[in-house]
Formats: C-alpha cells, structure tokens, sequence
C-alpha cells in the first residue's frame, strides 16, 4: 500500500508540473500525455521491479505482448522488468532458506551460492551444489508473493484504468482474472515441478532439447531444486551459423505444434529467458514451467480446422472457425467478417512457404490492419483466455525468430497436423 501510494503521489506531480508547463505554452493539458512521460514511466518501472510478484509480473506482460505497438519510450522501460528485479538481501535469503528446509539448511548442500543467477517477478535462481554432489539450480520464492497476487493486481488494474492505457468499453474483467489464475499457478513451485517432471518425460527421446531433472526431495513450496543445466542464452544464437539458427528455430516452432496437437500441454510463457542453447551440440535447454497448461481436445481440433481452412484459403471455413473458438464475437456484419478474414489472409500467406523471418515486414502488415481494426468498436473482444495464452507462445515464437534471423519451411512442420 505504501509503495501504490508513492507511485500515486509521484505520477501526480509529474501530471501537475507537466499540465502547468503545457497551459505556460498556452496549450490544453492532454490527461494521457501527461501520464505517459519518460518521467513518469520510469517511476511505474522502477516501483513495480521493486513490487515484484503480480505487479512485476503485469508489467512484463504488458511489455511483451503489446511489442512494436507501445510508444517506444513506454516499450523501452517495460521491457527491462524482463530483466531488472531486487534480489532479496541476506537477511531475508537465510530466512527462505529456513522456511524452505528447515535451521538445518547447510546439511542438503555442499555448496550455495548466495548471489542469484537470475531475479525475476515471483522468485531468484540461486547455483547451488546437493550433498549427494549433483550441481543444482534452485528457484526461490519471495516471502509473501502468494498473499499478495491478488490485491497487487487489483492495484495495478486500477493504475492501468486511470491512465487510460485501455480503450473504455473494452471489458478487462476475464483477462484480469486469468492473469490472476496464472499467476497463482505459477506462484505453486509443488504444481510446476509436476510439469517440469511431465516434460522431461514427454522429450526424454528427443535430443534436440534438454530439460533439467526435477528434485522433488529438496522442493516445496517456496522452493523448486533442478539440476543446474549448462547452455547460453539464446539470443547468442543470432550470431551462430544460418543453418545452426534454421534448425533450433524450426525446433521450437515444431515443438509448439506437439505442445498444440500431441501432448495437449503447452508452456506458455515465451520469455527468451525461457530457452537457452549449447552452441556445440545446438540443443535447447528449456526452463521455467510454471506457465504451463493443458489444452483442451475442443481448443486443439478448432486450431487444427482453422490451419487447415486458411491453408486451403477457404474464407468460410476460417470463419467459422475463428468463431468456434470465440476469436471474434459472433452474428458481425459483413464488412467486418470481410475485414477479420482480409488479417487472417495476411498471416495464412506467409505459411505457403518457407518463412525468412529475417527482413520480413508480417509483423507490420499485421499491426497496420489490426489498428484499422481498433478503431472499430464493434470488433473489441477479448478471446477465450486459454487461446488468448497460446496465441502468446505463437507471437513469441514470431519475435524470437525474428531477433535471431532463422528460415523455417513451415509447410511441412504444419503437413504432419493436418
């Protein structure tokens, strides 16, 4: 509450000074340009990567799933609660430490690191060496993150709301709920060291990836214990050999169609921080399963029509499956189906063939008719939460390609599920 309120307090007087400069120039305050100055902007970063939890956790969202669309200082500033959070101090370390092993806690290691690899919205990543010898990565909750998700968000929306980042009219009540679901999910270390397990099963015989080994005897609830497993991060691999970049991308491209079509599981969060490789064998590491989630056989079978509905370039059949998986709301007039239909052409085109991402203009295709459709009330709707999620792996997939400059013959990845 104190950390809200300083926010409110600091943005306020950034709109006041703001407002007084514009009426000195003999201009008419603008509300929304008042709030969204670089000035104020640092101040709603820096206070929720000192928030953590869902408040970080928001803002990281918002900073990847809107991409080129932000204005490009609000864009800038979001994206680094992608990277920047406040490790705990070791005063708070040692009492996780306790609450997650016991006083005790020296005798399960050999070693531990007390300086995180990694800080993010919910916990830190410390290494760490188990007493039987095997090198470890252990994620670490931050003390009271549970307990707060729900009043956090319910902060941060109404931040949201007053700074008029969302169009009014458009019903944020399902997101936010979902958000909150997931977060709470992701905030149970017991359910994602299940999922962690379930997928190193699922991908024990496929050598292109890696997942860690889940140690459940030294896992709860504040605390998840993996094997620690060597890789780079992999936006390294933008400088690796073409072929190197083709191969992994197409991986992961492939691997998101299993997740869809196979295991009926998908991890959702595409954060790059998620993937890692090791440029000697080109293997993928893959980390962090809290988002993960089951689909259902409706959900899968409605992607499976539409792939093959905008493949075969049949407009009524992509309609009606757009609509049976609740993309778009139903009985719209015809100009409108005739607008969503002209969008989904535009993406189904560039699957006729190999895709170079690289120096590919989609992404702006997309974004120029997507706010043509903006300004069209009648087209605002949110989908369905679980394809809203998978809809995120696909466009971070997308931008990963994209970053790393890969070719993928999506033609024949797409012929097995069809």
């Amino acid at each position: 509450m104190g950390r809200m309120g300083g926010l409110a307090t600091g943005l306020a007087g950034g709109v006041a000074w703001g407002g007084a400069r514009a009426l000195a120039r003999g201009e008419r305050p603008r509300m929304d340009k008042l709030l969204l100055t670089p000035g104020n902007l640092t101040r709603v970063a820096d206070k929720l990567s000192e928030m953590r939890g869902a408040a970080m956790k928001l803002g990281q969202l918002l900073s990847m799933e809107t991409g080129d669309m932000l204005p490009p200082e609000l864009a800038d500033i979001l994206g680094r609660l992608r990277q920047d959070a406040h490790f705990m101090p070791p005063k708070q370390l040692k009492t996780v430490l306790e609450t997650a092993y016991g006083a005790d806690f020296r005798t399960k290691f050999r070693g531990f690191d007390t300086r995180p690899l990694a800080a993010a919205s919910i916990g830190q990543v410390h290494r760490a060496t188990a007493a039987d010898g095997q090198a470890l990565a252990i994620k670490l909750q931050y003390p009271g993150v549970r307990a707060a998700i729900d009043s956090d968000l319910d902060n941060v929306a109404a931040l949201i709301r007053w700074s008029g980042l969302m169009p009014e009219g458009l019903d944020m009540a399902p997101l936010m709920e979902e958000a909150r679901r997931q977060l709470h999910e992701e905030a149970d270390y017991d359910r994602e060291g299940r999922y962690l397990a379930r997928f190193g099963a699922l991908l024990a015989d496929d050598d292109r990836f890696a997942v860690p080994q889940y140690r459940e005897d030294l896992s709860g609830p504040d605390a998840l214990a993996m094997s620690f497993e060597a890789a780079e991060p992999i936006e390294t691999l933008a400088d690796a050999p073409k072929p190197m970049r083709d191969r992994v991308i197409s991986a992961l491209i492939e691997l998101t169609l299993r997740e869809l079509f196979e295991f009926r599981l998908m991890q959702t969060d595409p954060n790059f921080a998620n993937y890692r490789w090791r440029p000697e064998t080109g293997q993928v590491v893959l980390l962090d399963f809290g988002a993960s989630r089951a689909i259902s056989q409706e959900v899968s079978e409605g992607h499976r029509a539409l792939m093959i509905a905008g493949v075969q370039r049949d407009r009524e059949a992509t309609m009606a499956a757009l609509e049976r998986l609740n993309f778009i709301k139903p009985d719209l007039a015809d100009h409108h189906r005739d607008t969503i239909l002209d969008m989904a052409e535009i993406g189904f085109d560039s699957m006729s063939g190999p895709f170079e991402f690289e120096g590919n203009d989609l992404a702006d295709k997309m974004r120029r008719r997507g706010m043509e459709i903006g300004t069209e009330r009648e087209l605002w709707h949110i989908p369905p939460a679980e394809t809203l999620f998978l809809q995120r792996k696909m466009g971070g997939l997308y931008l990963l390609g994209t970053r790393i400059g890969a070719r993928v013959d999506l033609p024949t990845l797409m012929a097995r599920y069809m």
